[in-house]
């Protein structure tokens, strides 16, 4: 089975187009660590102005909620991403193989920096971190949405660069698409997507309680006209309605489509199959952040497991590049 890599960034709150986009697809497949990684990017958290105690915070709970929602240690390797220092040893290998023009190109650090006053550093060279982070791996498959599939991109020229200057160190990987449950759209704006920290009104998180959810699914933005049917382009909102059942229940959308009356009748409906999803994995989740030295263990087996397989390879990457190895002793 191919190794796929896929990383959460502790910004915002995990939603549920985060669970059957990202989540959902990982636990289905996990075997064992040597077919899906798994992990919490924390240093990509700090490329913007942000509260440190709040990284940590969140760095945390999201590690949590992964194993509330069923990321299982002991079929994928879990961890976080500071934890394993080859990480930033290997971005910095990278970056001198990588161009500035391909990192200035990246749409993400186009966007951002125009919205800012004083742009880091990091949010320009973030994204070579990111090719770091998957070719430390060997990952062949990372799962992305259509914003981050030039980061993919980016990895797959960065390794190509090497292994042709170099010699054949990487694994070139492909970005592959998440499943179409994946794509949820925001309740309160269909024409994007649910974001972790945009719009609270309009995301659906994993940790909101069944009431919060009823409420926001029942506000949730329609179209003009009583009949429900699924048609993306001509009723975005109901669509995206029907989209978050068929995730839920698995049916098909046109299908779930013919049953219901009204559009009230859909939004009960939707209501009450998004609980059924994530009222399982909010109690667990309140069970496990009860003992939050069993969850940070369970993060440092994984780094120590991690570090081993990334320490040779980065020491591949540095005997190829040059750099002359190190001894234990270099005596008086």
């Amino acid at each position: 089975m191919p190794r796929r890599l896929t990383a959460f960034t502790p910004s915002g709150d995990l939603h549920l187009g985060n669970y059957f986009g990202a989540v959902a697809p990982l636990t289905e497949r996990q075997t064992s660590s040597s077919d899906t990684v798994v992990f919490v990017s924390d240093l990509h958290a700090l490329t913007l102005d942000h509260d440190p105690a709040e990284v940590r915070r969140r760095t945390l709970e999201f590690a949590t909620l992964l194993l509330a929602a069923g990321v299982d240690p002991e079929r994928c390797l879990f961890l976080v991403q500071s934890h394993v220092p080859e990480h930033t040893e290997l971005h910095y290998l990278l970056e001198c193989v990588a161009g500035y023009g391909q990192a200035q190109r990246m749409i993400q650090f186009k966007e951002k920096s125009r919205r800012l006053r004083q742009v880091r550093t990091s949010l320009l060279t973030y994204p070579i971190l990111m090719a770091a982070d998957i070719l430390l791996y060997d990952a062949d498959e990372v799962p992305v949405g259509a914003d981050q599939r030039q980061h993919v991109e980016l990895a797959r020229d960065v390794a190509d660069r090497f292994n042709t200057s170099y010699g054949a160190v990487f694994t070139v990987p492909r970005a592959v698409n998440p499943p179409i449950a994946g794509r949820i759209m925001d309740l309160a704006d269909p024409a994007r997507k649910m974001s972790k920290s945009v719009s609270a009104a309009g995301s659906l998180r994993l940790l909101d309680p069944p009431d919060v959810l009823r409420r926001k699914v029942m506000r949730a933005v329609t179209d003009g006209g009583t009949e429900v049917v699924y048609d993306p382009d001509g009723k975005p909102g109901i669509a995206n309605l029907l989209t978050i059942l068929a995730a839920c229940t698995g049916a098909p959308p046109d299908l779930l489509a013919e049953k219901l009356d009204g559009y009230g009748d859909l939004k009960y409906a939707v209501a009450d199959a998004v609980v059924a999803v994530t009222e399982p994995i909010r109690q667990r989740y309140e069970e496990l952040s009860g003992d939050p030295d069993h969850v940070r263990e369970l993060l440092r087996r994984g780094a120590s497991v991690a570090r081993g397989p990334a320490r040779r390879k980065v020491d591949r990457v540095k005997e190829a590049i040059g750099l002359l190895p190190a001894v234990e002793d270099f005596g008086p």
